[in-house]
């Protein structure tokens, strides 16, 4: 069995805009020509996309050629919006949540849904979230920064904490990554992106959230990009000791944290798509088994042929690879009880 739990969807239709006052970025799809379809973000084409990004019958062919047993799927990035007004963010919100539980009951056997909220407004968004458990969509996906704000600052702590007290899923993927203005165009996909989910789980940790929600479930797309190869400094930035050996005698944290920055980093999950086995080996090391999961951001990058490919061929023992392959996405869906 293989759940790939990075995988993304776009309705093949939007209300229309007028009167709002966010019109000018909301967006519009351009059926072009059977099977293709532009995505319109301000008169221009944010992105060319294919059928099997709202046909769930295409979809499960897809998945099917690919080895993938089930999915959860979660709105093409640009759709969460955060630019827009909070009230045209959160009707925006509800069109497209609503849309992916209706994709999803096409075939409940094979899709876990994950919506969105209207975070440029947390108090807002927090209230929304029991809006998505009530449809039946199984967590929330939510941009690694908020209109440049860390995710880790105190305004949107009431948020991570309501969704761990419904027990939904929070997926973070990397969005208008804030280094956009030092590096090229070309470079944003594999180096701004990775950076700044980095910068945005040191932020969960530093700024005090993962202390305050031990049971958040939370994962990171893209093996959570630079901050798992960051994390040993970021420990001995606390403890001024080397491989996670305990602090030297009378040292003080230099960081102001209630326990080991690995400690909290082993909480959260991480999907694999960091597009090499040795890489996929390091997470294992330094993370660990169990927080890991299959994500193939689907269908935006090319699959690996057949999903898991490179997993399969690492030598691991089963139970880590059925673990990684499915087991943990389970429990970060909070449906174990489907093991």
């Amino acid at each position: 069995m293989l759940i790939d739990m990075h995988a993304h969807v776009i309705p093949e239709t939007f209300p229309p805009a007028a009167g709002r006052a966010s019109a000018r970025r909301w967006p519009a799809m351009d059926h072009f020509e059977p099977g293709l379809a532009r995505v319109m973000i301000a008169g221009e084409n944010f992105r060319t996309v294919h059928s099997g990004n709202w046909d769930v019958e295409r979809r499960l062919r897809d998945m099917e050629a690919s080895g993938v047993d089930a999915e959860a799927v979660s709105p093409l990035p640009e759709l969460l919006s955060y630019w827009f007004t909070a009230q045209d963010g959160l009707d925006f919100c509800r069109y497209v949540n609503e849309w992916i539980a209706k994709f999803r009951e096409a075939a409940p056997a094979r899709f876990y849904g994950l919506g969105a909220v209207p975070l440029q407004d947390p108090d807002l968004a927090a209230k929304e979230l029991s809006s998505l458990k009530a449809i039946g969509l199984a967590g929330v996906e939510i941009g690694s920064n908020v209109l440049g704000k860390s995710l880790g600052e105190e305004r949107f702590l009431g948020f991570f904490q309501e969704a761990e007290r419904q027990g939904l899923a929070v997926f973070v993927h990397a969005l208008h990554p804030t280094v956009a203005g030092r590096i090229a165009p070309a470079l944003l996909n594999p180096i701004g992106f990775p950076t700044d989910t980095g910068l945005t789980i040191a932020s969960l940790i530093a700024g005090g959230t993962a202390e305050a929600c031990p049971s958040l479930r939370i994962a990171f797309s893209h093996g959570g990009g630079t901050f798992p190869f960051m994390l040993p400094r970021f420990v001995h930035a606390w403890s001024g000791a080397w491989n996670e050996e305990p602090p030297p005698p009378g040292r003080e944290p230099a960081l102001a944290l209630g326990r080991s920055p690995a400690e909290y980093a082993r909480r959260f999950y991480y999907d694999t798509l960091v597009f090499d086995r040795r890489a996929i080996r390091y997470l294992i090391d330094v993370i660990g088994p169990r927080q890991l999961l299959v994500g193939t951001d689907y269908p935006y990058m090319a699959r690996e042929q057949p999903v898991g490919r490179t997993l399969l061929g690492m030598g691991l023992d089963r139970e880590v690879v059925e673990d990684i392959g499915w087991r943990n996405c389970l429990r970060f869906l909070g449906a174990e009880e489907q093991a």
